[in-house]
């Protein structure tokens, strides 16, 4: 059984992500329209009906936008989060669906098993999330303001990872945003930087050198370019003597655009 991938859409105008096997699919964050993340499912052949779920990493409005308009074109959608992002959550959600997580502990939707592991951020109890089907792991880790020694952990041994690379730093610092929105995205509840997640890669590529497919995620417009963190990454792993290519590959989640279909396994 093979795992599947799709970033719909990533970075700080709106996320939603697809994991999905054979029988199963999820969603992770609809921080978009509703309209793009039902194209997204038609356009990677997952019927909506095979949704079964809708994991909330935490409750700004760039992951929450769509709740509302996804539970009622899917009706049976169960929305997952945990107590403390539900009683942050300004969107209206048909009691019928919510359903409540405890942080770090697993639980199991159809075939898929998800771990969710807290993050570093500005808001109520914030989480990335592994899905686990046939003996393979995909992570999603973005908004931290640093990798924890649990994030760290976590994704080591991810087969497909999705990354945060929000910002080049000194085109956050040259930059039009005030004062305080700079320290906040750098601070220690902010978002990781290129150099950041290039360190974080040389660290669990260090500690595993496994076969991964990367993606970086929930890029700035303001404050960064693909090709600016791709060279970032890419530079910073090479100071630790690892090369992109063969069993490492690493490509950007954009904005605005879905990226293919991966599959792992």
């Amino acid at each position: 059984m093979a795992l599947q991938f799709c970033s719909f859409a990533s970075g700080s105008s709106g996320n939603s992500y697809l994991v999905k096997d054979d029988n199963t699919a999820v969603l992770i964050d609809a921080g978009i329209s509703g309209k793009r993340i039902l194209q997204g499912l038609e356009e990677t052949g997952t019927p909506k009906e095979m949704v079964s779920a809708l994991l909330i990493t935490h409750e700004h409005i760039d992951h929450v936008k769509s709740i509302p308009v996804l539970t009622k074109r899917i009706p049976e959608l169960s929305v997952y989060a945990n107590q403390a992002t539900w009683e942050s959550i300004e969107r209206p959600v048909p009691e019928a669906n919510r359903y409540v997580f405890e942080t770090g502990r697993d639980f199991t939707i159809g075939d898929l098993t998800v771990r969710s592991f807290p993050v570093p951020h500005d808001a109520a109890e914030p989480v990335g999330f592994s899905i686990y089907g046939g003996g393979r792991q995909i992570s999603i880790c973005t908004d931290a303001g640093f990798v924890t020694e649990e994030i760290a952990e976590e994704i080591r041994d991810a087969d497909l990872l999705l990354l945060e690379a929000n910002h080049e730093r000194e085109m956050l610092l040259m930059g039009r945003y005030p004062y305080p929105l700079k320290q906040r995205i750098l601070g220690d509840e902010g978002h990781l930087s290129n150099v950041s997640c290039g360190e974080c890669l040389s660290r669990i590529i260090g500690e595993n050198d496994k076969k991964r497919q990367v993606l970086l995620g929930h890029l700035s417009r303001e404050n960064n370019d693909p090709n600016v963190a791709l060279l970032a990454v890419q530079n910073t792993l090479e100071e630790s003597d690892i090369f992109v290519g063969g069993d490492l590959q690493i490509q950007v989640a954009h904005r605005e655009e879905r990226s293919r279909l991966y599959t792992i396994g």
